[in-house]
Formats: structure tokens, sequence, C-alpha cells
């Protein structure tokens, strides 16, 4: 039997991106099943956008920290979250993965990140996007190490997959590389006296600096 197809629901109150969405997601392969929810967060809530893998989520919506009290509401319910925005702010894209998105995209990056986004999002994987990674990078606390795009994106695909062999597969690379980017993170925090010498010292690090976040490491399969 195949697998039973992904489906999303997209919150977004222009029509015209909506229906980009819903291209990219019905060309994909395997194609990825849309619901949309125009504008009304209820419809997130309730019938099939209630049923969907994944909640796409525009910013755009309402005043910020409404949109914020929302996204962290739906995350509190178990949903699974890719923040689709206009939004290039690194403040923005930090908080929202601070509290809980899996991932954080901009309208400018195109359908293969956010097609790949909301494939990770329906197994409970973090996927980093070019727009996240410079967000998480562009810290300048002499205390915090500076972590290359791809280190980060390392970092979190094997917190949030339980194993590197499933973080290779996840990032499309392999899993020597996965662990050649995990030791270069373990040196960067030495050099930064901020020893992690396990993979619990690097979760705990990756938290005290916000590179994921406690729902995300809930989600590990």
């Amino acid at each position: 039997m195949a697998d039973k197809p992904i489906t999303a629901v997209i919150i977004d109150d222009h029509a015209v991106v909506t229906a980009g969405v819903r291209y990219w997601c019905a060309t994909a392969e395997p194609p990825i099943e849309l619901v949309d929810a125009g504008a009304r967060l209820a419809n997130v809530w309730t019938g099939p956008g209630g049923d969907a893998d994944v909640v796409i989520f525009d910013l755009q919506l309402n005043g910020e920290q409404q949109e914020f009290r929302e996204l962290r509401r739906l995350v509190d319910s178990g949903r699974r979250i890719v923040v689709y925005t206009q939004d290039a702010h690194n403040a923005t894209a930090v908080r929202c993965v601070e509290l809980g998105a899996l991932a954080y995209v901009t309208k400018r990056e195109g359908p293969e990140h956010l097609v790949a986004a909301v494939r990770a999002a329906a197994k409970g994987f973090a996927y980093t996007p070019p727009s996240l990674s410079g967000a998480l990078v562009a810290d300048e606390d002499p205390n915090r190490p500076r972590l290359a795009p791809q280190e980060i994106a390392a970092l979190r695909a094997w917190f949030a997959s339980s194993s590197k062999r499933l973080a290779a597969e996840m990032l499309g690379i392999s899993v020597k590389t996965v662990d050649t980017y995990i030791e270069r993170v373990r040196i960067r925090y030495a050099s930064v006296g901020r020893p992690a010498p396990t993979k619990s010292d690097l979760v705990a690090r990756a938290l005290e600096d916000k590179l994921i976040t406690l729902s995300e490491l809930n989600n590990t399969t």
C-alpha cells in the first residue's frame, strides 16, 4: 500500500500566494495535498484543516503579538508549523523558532525550500532554509561560537531525527559529512570555553543558544 500523502493547511489572506503554494504542492513528487484556510484561523482547527499534518502559517494576518500567541497555541496543541512569510527580519525568525516552529521560510525563497520544509515538518523534523540559517548565525555574543549554516543544519537535523543516518538522509548528505560538521561544532564550542564533548552537552548548548527548541526535541522519532 502506498504511503498516505502529506496534507498541509495554509493560512494566508492572499489568494495569489495560496494558488502558488497549491501548484508547488500539487507538482511536488510525491504531491502534497493542500487545504486553503483563507484568512480564518478557525479553519486551521476544524474540518480538513484540523486534520492536516502541517500548518503553513503566514505572519502577516494580524498584529505581531497576536500572531505569536496563535503560533504558540498551535505548537502547544501538537501541530507542526512551517512559518511562511514576507518578514525577513532575523529577530522574527529566531522568535518563531523559539516558539516551536519547525521551519521559517520567507516568500522569496521559492518552492524548493517550502516543499522541503513541509515534508520535514510532517515527520516532526526541523528544516533550516537560508533565511533561518542567516538569522541563527547573526548573533554577536562573544560567548556563542560562530557556526556555519551547514553546521547548524546538521545539529538541528541530528537532534530532531534521533540518528546521524536519518539526519544525513534528511539533509541529502553523507553520514561522514554530518560527523564532520558536528565535530567542527564541538571545536567551536570548546574555543569559547563551553566544551560539549557529548550529545547531551551539545543539546544543552543548542538550547542555551536557541538553535533548537524543546518542542523540536520532543518530536524526535
